[in-house]
């Protein structure tokens, strides 16, 4: 086994551990964000307006199909770090087996189904007649790589399980490098449009998946990894669906009520969307600390948990949270300050960049809070906690974000919903604040950690 590629997060410091995790996790997040951020660039200074709304607004009927199934690779995991910590080799050979065969269970119907209601959903979503066409398009496209979309989510989960965040990355290099490389030539060169855009997003995914499945055969062949659906554990599918579910459908359930605020943005007008395309890729791009350290926090509570090192797990909690918010409250001012010349090299239009800029001034300052957030509810679904976290969330988009998104544009100014996400992330904070000294859970653990001192 390449044991120096992994992070063991049972011993040594917390934080150097976690750092040395997060790093290629923050890398490789960022490079995820050029996908959509590259083919924003691009198409922003070839194409039109109306193509860079297309764009935009098709991540989200994407991610309401997709993101119930994403829950599989967080699934995959947190029952690989906690096989990891407690050192059960058979346990985790079985449930890599178990998440290839549902993989392909999962994502060729999901193929299916997204080409044909995709642009129902867009009609649903109320996408203006200049950029519904290019839209319908590209996310028809998109969904034709679904299989390598979720096998490389699967796969990157079971690599963090072992403490191995370092060979993700190299996977999304090598993806970002062809989705460049193919929207340049694609896009730029033979003038495709939204079309050339999506084939180049589709290939790259499919490339990371492929590049995943070969280094994981290669290096670590103790593991057994399937090319074609093997078998499935009844015991595993179990747990991966009582840990993956809740987990995708609170995604799933999310994605919906992201339509819904998309509603109110696609209300606006197109150069309302375009503005909003740009400012997410913006605010993607300095939640680094956001995403890495709440990955290391799932892997971190996982290990500990299967290693039943309870004092470790208390003393995590803590200093994981504050390092995040550290990190993403610095970013987000930084990215405050600097944002309308970053802002500037998508578009160089300016109603567009007016609109980019006020979302930016609002919402990014407040990333820190929403940082916090990741880490503890990341670190519950690590000891395997996942139903109050997916209360917490449904709760700050369906009881705050969509109610006041909505009241904001109908009795003031639609331009102005972003308000309602700082308001969503403080009360998410002070939920999953609560949780902690009243989860029967968490004080269990909290008194397993005192016996463990004495």
């Amino acid at each position: 086994m390449a044991t120096t590629r992994k992070v063991d997060m049972t011993k040594g410091s917390i934080l150097k551990a976690v750092i040395l995790f997060a790093i290629p996790i923050c890398i490789g997040d960022m490079l995820q964000q050029l996908y959509n951020t590259v083919d924003t660039l691009i198409i922003g200074n070839f194409c039109s307006s109306a193509s860079l709304a297309a764009v935009g607004t098709s991540a989200q009927p994407v991610e309401i199909f997709l993101c119930i199934f994403m829950g599989l690779g967080a699934a995959a995991s947190i029952l690989v770090s906690q096989s990891a910590g407690s050192g059960d080799k058979v346990r985790m050979q079985n449930v890599v087996n178990t998440v290839v065969s549902f993989l392909f269970m999962c994502a060729i119907p999901l193929s299916v189904l997204g080409v044909m209601f995709g642009p129902l959903v867009l009609h649903i979503m109320q996408v203006p007649e200049d950029a519904f066409d290019m839209a319908a398009a590209y996310i028809r496209i998109i969904f034709l790589g679904t299989l390598g979309n979720l096998g490389y989510n699967m796969n990157a989960g079971i690599l963090r399980g072992l403490g191995d965040s370092r060979s993700t990355l190299r996977f999304l290099i090598i993806s970002c490098c062809v989705n460049i490389v193919l929207d340049l030539v694609f896009v730029a060169g033979f003038h495709m449009d939204v079309t050339g855009a999506a084939l180049a997003t589709m290939i790259a995914m499919v490339t990371s998946w492929v590049c995943s499945i070969l280094y994981i055969r290669k290096k670590y062949p103790e593991l057994e990894l399937p090319l074609l659906p093997k078998r499935i554990e009844k015991s595993v599918i179990k747990d991966v669906v009582s840990v993956g579910l809740p987990l995708g459908m609170n995604s799933s359930i999310y994605s919906v009520g992201h339509l819904l605020v998309q509603a109110v943005v696609n209300a606006q007008g197109t150069s309302f969307m375009a503005a909003f395309s740009i400012a997410t890729k913006l605010t993607g791009l300095c939640k680094f600390a956001n995403t890495s350290f709440a990955s290391a926090a799932t892997t971190f509570a996982g290990q500990n948990k299967g290693a039943q090192n309870y004092v470790r797990l208390r003393k995590g909690v803590k200093q994981i949270s504050l390092a995040a918010g550290i990190i993403m409250f610095t970013t987000g001012i930084i990215g405050t300050i600097f944002c309308r010349p970053i802002l500037s090299i998508f578009s160089d239009d300016p109603e567009v960049l007016f609109y980019a800029v006020r979302y930016i001034r609002i919402v990014l300052p407040w990333f820190w809070t929403f940082a916090v957030f990741s880490v503890l509810t990341k670190y519950l679904n690590g000891i395997g906690a996942v139903k109050y976290p997916t209360i917490i969330n449904l709760l700050m988009l369906w009881a705050v974000r969509i109610p006041v998104s909505y009241a904001i544009d109908w009795f003031y100014d639609g331009t102005y919903f972003m308000y309602s996400m700082p308001i969503n992330y403080i009360f998410g904070l002070l939920c999953v604040l609560v949780y902690f000294p009243c989860s029967k859970q968490w004080n269990e653990v909290c008194r397993l950690a005192k016996e463990q001192e004495t």
